[in-house]
């Protein structure tokens, strides 16, 4: 069997009603990645807080163009975004480890709901302030010795299992 390669390989494309919430995620590379991946899983929207600047040439190298076509806004404050979307009915995910949280595995999706899933800053996470307002708090298990996982590798393990669970 031969490989088709990533330029001709042709996926069913599809629409879940996740949106992804960065709060304060700096890292032009991450933010471009972050587009890659909201395209890869069929994101509604990638919503950018505490970011005023737009995409940069790092990070438009790392998106490779799915900036174009991931629908996007930038937002100042988080709290206010999320806030909102809680009013228009979302389920409020944050993926962040604390003593609390529920190993992703373990999550159920509610069915009925649209998600929006929250990811914190590259070295302080989600805020206290976002966790104390989110309905769920979520983690990826972890087996090493590192205590951390980059923000984009995260995301991308909670999106698989988000959209898994919706599929």
């Amino acid at each position: 069997m031969g490989k088709t390669g990533f330029y001709n390989s042709k996926f069913n494309q599809r629409s879940f009603p996740i949106m992804v919430i960065t709060d304060h995620v700096t890292s032009d590379r991450n933010i471009g990645s972050l587009f890659r991946i909201c395209d890869a899983f069929g994101v509604k929207e990638l919503i950018i807080c505490g970011l005023s600047e737009g995409l940069g040439r790092k990070g438009r190298q790392t998106s490779r163009s799915t900036e174009n076509y991931v629908s996007h806004e930038y937002h100042d404050d988080t709290l206010t975004k999320i806030k909102e979307l809680q009013t228009a009915g979302y389920k409020i995910i944050s993926l962040e480890i604390t003593e609390e949280s529920i190993p992703l595995h373990m999550y159920k999706v509610p069915l009925n709901k649209p998600l929006a899933l929250v990811i914190g800053d590259e070295r302080f996470g989600v805020s206290d302030a976002v966790l104390s307002i989110s309905d769920d708090v979520v983690h990826v298990e972890m087996y090493g010795q590192n205590s951390s996982m980059n923000v984009v590798q995260a995301t991308n393990a909670a999106l698989y299992e988000l959209t898994r669970q919706l599929h």
